[in-house]
């Protein structure tokens, strides 16, 4: 499956700080072995409204330290079944970072996203220029682009998908 990634059009899920695995799924709904039926418990505590109003496309907006706690890929791999188009974020757990890449789900680090962009607002993410502009007000923030060998893997849909396509 080969993703379009030019740009991410979506709306704004804001979070704070040190958003823990625990929170993006409680380790209980890991028993399901079914990533939809967990995606259905995205957020539950944080936002228990996220896993029935998330949108295609909608996109993750957090502060410093995305996905800390435990390694495991669930998390991302929900967030990808929930439809969000990616999470940019003012910095990643490092684990997270990279199981997110593995499983197809964009990640963008943004310095001071938080500080600009508000709930609900629609938002332009381009991976490849590293830019977040936000649509209602034209204002632009300058991230991380993400190296050509990243977008190949998230184009793939995943290492798995991308190393398939080596053969």
């Amino acid at each position: 499956m080969v993703k379009k990634l030019e740009q991410i059009k979506g709306r704004a899920w804001v979070f704070g700080n040190n958003v823990d695995t625990d929170q993006i799924i409680q380790g209980r709904y890991l028993t399901l072995l079914d990533y939809a039926e967990m995606a259905k418990h995205a957020f539950e505590i944080p936002r228990p409204e996220f896993s029935t109003a998330v949108k295609k496309n909608d996109i993750i907006i957090a502060g410093r330290n995305f996905g800390g706690g435990s390694s495991r890929e669930e998390a991302p791999q929900i967030l990808v079944k929930t439809g969000v188009g990616c999470v940019v974020a003012e910095s990643f757990a490092r684990i997270f970072y990279r199981n997110g890449f593995n499983v197809g789900l964009p990640l963008m680090t943004v310095p001071k996203v938080t500080s600009v962009v508000r709930d609900g607002m629609k938002i332009t993410v381009d991976l490849s220029e590293g830019t977040l502009r936000v649509d209602e007000t034209g204002e632009v923030l300058k991230g991380d682009a993400l190296p050509k060998m990243m977008l190949d893997l998230l184009r793939a849909g995943g290492a798995v998908p991308w190393f398939r396509q080596q053969k």
